[in-house]
């Protein structure tokens, strides 16, 4: 019986992975919180569903945040594009639901963050990068 639980243990800790493929090599991701109050002005545009804003202050992800409301959450997006470095052109601007990228014009959608332009040349192409986005009363709390 002893043997069985080492075995166990033991197959237990070699199925455990490290599998970083799916990593964004372009973006590290930084940890920061940061609160919304629904009730400025600033946010307003988050009271109704459909509506982003972009979050550009210091020391929230990489280049900002793009938050949304989708009518039964609030869903949180980094600002830089994901498919390259950081740059001077790089931090995306949001067209209607949407958000460009001014380096390639690639358009990323911010209900479901998928690259909407994904070329076919076989190379591999990046979704944005996701921040948690909760609402607690008139507050929404995005995070990483």
């Amino acid at each position: 019986m002893k043997h069985f639980w080492t075995i166990v243990i033991l197959a237990l800790i070699l199925s455990c992975s490290s599998d970083t493929s799916n990593r964004n090599p372009y973006l590290q991701e930084v940890r920061f919180r940061f609160e919304l109050n629904l009730n400025l002005p600033l946010y307003n545009n988050l009271q109704n569903i459909g509506n982003p804003v972009y979050v550009g202050n210091n020391g929230v992800g990489t280049r900002g945040a793009f938050v949304i409301n989708t009518g039964s959450s609030f869903m949180a997006w980094e600002a830089s594009c994901p498919n390259h470095v950081p740059n001077e052109c790089s931090t995306m601007t949001i067209d209607g639901q949407n958000a460009v990228c001014s380096c390639e014009g690639y358009t990323y959608n911010l209900f479901t963050g998928q690259q909407l332009d994904r070329p076919d040349d076989g190379n591999r192409y990046y979704d944005l990068l996701f921040y948690r986005a909760t609402q607690s009363g008139n507050v929404v709390i995005i995070s990483n």
